[in-house]
């Protein structure tokens, strides 16, 4: 090993060396109760590492063209209206997959079209038909009784960053509503590159898809889980094993020190990264989806590995822009709700 390289590496463990009491205790892998992934909210979007939308081997080499016919007239309930008397729009988009499902996201500023990818997570695509639909049972938060009715009729995006994303789907309207459970990830890391990624370079730089700010982020997300996937709990420990740590933050992969944070991947499906247009599922930790989805306005390489991609706008991306730029408060709400009328399948 290079002298420069451990040196780099010892100028991180000696700074953060037990710096608060009981470190044990410190490390807390749960992401934020808005449903978002703390490292995408610093305000430091990584550049795009991985390019997987032009080489994954799933999306075809030609575009499929497919027409939409929704309905024009904006429904004044959260149940669209159909009959053959409504004023209709005709879209022309392209999707990867004719037996893909196709949704129309209605919104108070205009509607999107998406393309689901059940192939590429199962349990999110039925998740979210289900509740758009009123097909899957839910607890209603105020009243603790389990309904089956749409969920996401008559909510809003109660978070919007410019620059980043769009997140709706609680149930209360904020960003602590769940349909009263929660489901596993379905995330391919292997298909992401994620295991191909050291975590440090040569020099001792962290990964920039780890979006590692400062020393502080080092210590909560790449040197605590190692001690405790190591079984270091004191100084003296850490001392006695530092070169073990060392070869082991040389050689770990971005996947696995996701891994270290609870996180668990699976090879039955495949991947995509969160770029521009996917909707992903928001959550508060590894494993714990529930009905709350984000949809992003620019790539987020960041949050690859943390959140099941299971859909992308096929058209209306202006319109995402346009909720992407109304005016919020401090916390990320807009000032004008921006309501999702409905959310419901498209019969092509």
């Amino acid at each position: 090993m290079k002298a420069p390289s451990r040196l780099t590496v010892f100028y991180f463990l000696a700074a953060l060396l037990f710096a608060c009491t009981g470190f044990a205790d410190e490390f807390d892998p749960a992401q934020d109760t808005t449903g978002a992934d703390p490292l995408a909210t610093s305000g430091s979007a990584s550049t795009s590492v991985l390019e997987a939308e032009n080489s994954a081997t799933f999306f075809n080499s030609q575009p499929l063209s497919s027409t939409a016919n929704i309905n024009a007239a904006t429904p004044i309930a959260g149940t669209l209206d159909r009959s053959s008397s409504s004023p209709t729009l005709s879209i022309n988009f392209s999707r990867e997959d004719f037996d893909n499902p196709v949704v129309e996201i209605r919104t108070t500023l205009g509607s999107m079209i998406l393309e689901l990818f059940p192939d590429e997570a199962p349990l999110a695509v039925s998740n979210f038909i289900g509740l758009a639909e009123g097909t899957k049972t839910w607890i209603e938060p105020e009243s603790g009784q389990r309904v089956m009715r749409p969920l996401y009729d008559g909510t809003v995006f109660h978070r919007v960053i410019e620059g980043f994303m769009i997140q709706g789907g609680s149930p209360t309207g904020l960003g602590d509503g769940t349909p009263g459970y929660q489901f596993r990830d379905e995330i391919n890391a292997r298909s992401l590159g994620l295991d191909k990624m050291e975590v440090i370079n040569d020099s001792g730089v962290p990964h920039p898809i780890l979006a590692i700010n400062d020393q502080n982020d080092f210590q909560q997300n790449i040197l605590i889980p190692l001690y405790q996937q190591l079984d270091i709990n004191s100084q003296e420990e850490l001392e006695l094993n530092i070169d073990l740590v060392d070869r082991r933050l040389r050689n770990m992969t971005v996947k696995e020190s996701f891994e270290n944070l609870g996180y668990q991947y699976t090879e039955r499906v495949i991947s995509r990264m969160p770029v521009r247009g996917v909707i992903a599922m928001a959550n508060s930790g590894p494993n714990s989806n529930g009905s709350q989805f984000f949809i992003n306005l620019v790539d987020t390489d960041w949050l690859a590995g943390k959140h099941t991609v299971f859909g992308k706008v096929r058209a209306g991306l202006e319109v995402l822009d346009a909720i992407g730029a109304v005016s919020v408060d401090n916390e990320g709400r807009p000032l004008r709700d921006v309501e999702i009328l409905s959310i419901r399948q498209l019969p092509l």
